[in-house]
């Protein structure tokens, strides 16, 4: 009996060593990158995962630049951990490739600004309310056409976007209704309205 409850102690000690093993492993091997736009955790750049459009951070140009330039401009709070961000970003970067010929469109992370009780118009920081995704919308001589947040249709970004900057949108793209904008796919599913 001493023997069989020798191998039997063994045996018990080889498989607990052996889970051990497995769990450490487990425990220490990098996990599998997921990236999910319906969650608050961060992913990495939203443009670059969601949008296919990974050169709209860093911006290209200032609000300074844009006031100063007499040119409309489009401020787009974010953060790169909210899910409302993430489904947002198609939108932002469809309206960037529309519109980056008449307007500067600023995606400015709120991770890396300050909040300035008394900031001047030419800072952001003056437009931002604590919200995002926020837009604001600002016209040639910096006065703002628009400033709303959460998930805004492109159509009434672009419809004010064409009213500062003189642009007319052609009667199919005044006519289309956006469904969903998915990442990796075409990045906005248009239909015509009924």
């Amino acid at each position: 009996m001493t023997q069989q409850h020798g191998r039997h102690r063994f045996r018990c000690h080889w498989l607990s060593l052996l889970a051990l093993v497995v769990a450490a492993m487990g425990l220490l091997l990098p996990s599998s990158a997921w990236a999910g736009r319906l969650d608050n955790a961060y992913d990495g750049n939203i443009f670059s995962l969601y949008a296919g459009d990974g050169a709209m951070v860093p911006p290209r140009n200032s609000l300074t630049d844009s006031l100063r330039r007499h040119r409309p401009a489009v401020l787009a709070f974010y953060l790169d951990d909210s899910s409302d961000c993430k489904r947002f970003a198609p939108t932002l970067s469809r309206l960037n490739g529309e519109f980056q010929a008449a307007a500067d469109v600023i995606a400015l992370s709120t991770d890396s600004l300050d909040p300035v009780e008394d900031a001047a118009p030419d800072n952001p920081s003056y437009y931002w309310r604590g919200l995002v995704p926020q837009v604001v919308i600002l016209d040639r001589n910096g006065h703002v056409a628009l400033d709303r947040t959460g998930q805004i249709p492109l159509e009434d970004l672009e419809q004010s976007l064409a009213g500062v900057s003189g642009l007319e949108l052609p009667a199919a793209m005044a006519q289309r209704q956006t469904r969903a904008m998915e990442v990796n796919e075409i990045n906005a599913e248009v239909v015509r309205a009924r």
